[in-house]
């Protein structure tokens, strides 16, 4: 543990560095997905935890014993020249307040854990300023700051105390981005970078207190980048290039100059350096229509390297499920969760890729199944056998550029069976989809069970072995015998009238109410239409549906 006034070990800063890098990597999804700003991009989650995995793995090249000054001087030699997109280079400008902060500490002959950390969060604070061309409040800049000022406000306190105040405040003011960026505003989210930030003040709480916070989820926008290919990636419009590299040997005077050069080329520039033994290297980040320029402008300096330019759309496009999928070869599909042997085969008669429920289903399962029609637009009927977050679940990870996924809200297999009458794979598919959800709209539905205890119901109380008939969740007959239960609940479900009866068996529907069901309709209903199958399913006696 480091305390205020104790000098930092070494060996601190390594496990906070670790901390950092475990914790981006865990929300690098969460963060990418709120990344609207300056770019919509998606990838600033994976920017700054690839820029701090390489400012750690540079930490096993030196001595473990290696000195505060050492250790630090490292890291951040390595974040500059690891920095991935804008984000990362602003992440690395922490490093580098850290590293100066404690050349101050050496000098100064003060390595109190307090000074160095309040040091450090204002130098960095002050550096990413100056690094960013035209910065924006309600970014990973306003974090910064405000972490800055809760430590100097807080720096006469326990350790302990200074972090959780540095990170409490840094979370509130995370909050606050939304309304203070119009895009973010729009988007209904917080900034990503500024995301990122609280990760590293929270690694900070974890190492100093051995307590996590813990962070409610913050929500990423629904609306991504879409309807675009790569040959929407020109130079016309907004930019369409980032552009990075490493300059070496340049002169630091010179780069106010590079600044001011990119500025007028593109947008988002942000230029860092960093001192290492003999040598100074700059990260330099912009955004331009102009990629080739935005180089020689650093050529003219000095040595360049690692240089990576990228098209916005075209990686946006590559990045999207689906989009290096081969086509689909098949253009519609149903797939249709079924129980029964019998229903199974019912099913794939009438066209469906069949999914057997029996024993519940997994997500996943069903996401396969999708996947494995090979169909450009799928229609999906979870027959009430899959909660509507599952269902949710499966679109997510089932959709893609390639592949459309449609659920209609059938709640039974009866209602199925209407849907998959209507089905026509040769209509557009969404007046198919439409004509299907109103098919099984239409089919009015009930079934039979065992009662498996005493319950109070719309028909009274039932015993333990009573047969119980339902029109949708509702139990509205109880009867003593199956047949007695079907006829009744026939006739409820016929008293508004009907064309088609259609009733699926389950296994243990006895001979009695399947006779009975046939001599009632014969008997009372002459003109209506009834099917019955052996569909085999143990959750319901049999289910029925009138159209």
């Amino acid at each position: 543990m480091a305390y205020g006034g104790t000098a930092v070990n070494p060996q601190f800063i390594r496990d906070w560095a670790q901390a950092c890098a475990g914790g981006l990597a865990v929300s690098r999804g969460e963060i990418n997905d709120l990344n609207v700003f300056p770019i919509p991009d998606s990838d600033t989650g994976s920017n700054m935890a690839n820029t701090m995995a390489g400012a750690v793995a540079a930490l096993d090249d030196i001595d473990a014993d290696a000195d505060l000054q050492t250790v630090t001087r490292t890291l951040a030699d390595a974040a500059v020249g690891s920095a991935r997109g804008n984000s990362g280079i602003i992440l690395a400008q922490l490093f580098v307040g850290l590293a100066d902060a404690a050349d101050l500490a050496v000098a100064e002959s003060d390595l109190g854990f307090n000074r160095l950390c309040t040091n450090g969060l204002r130098l960095a604070s002050l550096s990413a300023r100056r690094a960013v061309a035209d910065p924006k409040e309600g970014t990973v800049l306003t974090l910064l700051t405000v972490a800055a000022e809760a430590a100097s406000q807080n720096v006469g306190r326990a350790p302990a105390d200074l972090v959780r105040a540095v990170a409490e405040s840094s979370a509130e003011a995370l909050d606050l981005t939304t309304d203070q960026l119009p895009e973010l505003a729009k988007a209904g989210v917080v900034d990503a970078g500024a995301r990122g930030f609280l990760v590293l003040a929270d690694a900070l709480v974890s190492v100093v207190t051995g307590v996590a916070n813990k962070r409610r989820a913050y929500r990423g926008s629904l609306s991504g980048p879409g309807g675009f290919g790569p040959d929407d990636c020109s130079a016309e419009g907004d930019t369409a290039f980032e552009v990075m590299y490493l300059i070496e040997g340049a002169d630091g005077a010179q780069i106010g100059g590079l600044r001011d050069r990119l500025s007028d080329l593109g947008d988002s520039v942000v230029i860092v350096g960093d001192s290492s033994t003999g040598s100074e290297q700059f990260s330099v980040h912009v955004h331009t229509d102009e990629p080739g320029a935005a180089v020689e402008a650093g050529i003219a300096l000095g040595a360049i390297r690692d240089i990576r330019i990228s098209c916005f759309m075209l990686d946006a496009y590559n990045a999207a499920p689906g989009a290096n999928e081969p086509p689909p070869r098949f253009k519609r599909a149903v797939v249709a969760l079924v129980k029964g042997d019998g229903a199974e085969e019912l099913f794939t008669e009438a066209g469906a890729s069949v999914v057997r429920a029996d024993d519940g289903v997994h997500a996943e399962t069903l996401g396969e199944a999708i996947l494995a029609t090979d169909s450009a637009h799928v229609v999906v009927m979870g027959n009430g056998m899959m909660s509507s977050q599952d269902l949710v679940t499966v679109g997510a990870h089932a959709r893609s550029t390639q592949r459309s996924v449609v659920f209609l809200p059938t709640m039974s297999m009866v209602q199925c069976l209407s849907a998959l009458a209507v089905h026509d794979p040769g209509a557009e598919p969404d007046v198919d989809a439409f004509a299907m959800a109103e098919a099984a709209a239409a089919t009015r539905w009930g079934s039979l069970v065992r009662s498996t205890s005493k319950i109070m119901t719309l028909a009274g109380t039932s015993d333990v072995g009573d047969t119980l008939g339902l029109i949708g969740s509702d139990v509205l007959v109880i009867a003593k015998e199956q047949a007695q239960a079907a006829t009744a609940l026939l006739d409820l479900m016929l008293s508004t009238g009907g064309e088609m009866v259609t009733v699926l068996a389950g296994s243990d529907l006895d001979a009695d109410a399947r006779a009975a069901i046939g001599a009632h309709v014969r008997a009372h209903y002459q003109g209506i239409e009834l099917e019955l199958h052996d569909a085999g399913q143990t959750s319901h006696l049999l289910q029925v549906g009138v159209e």
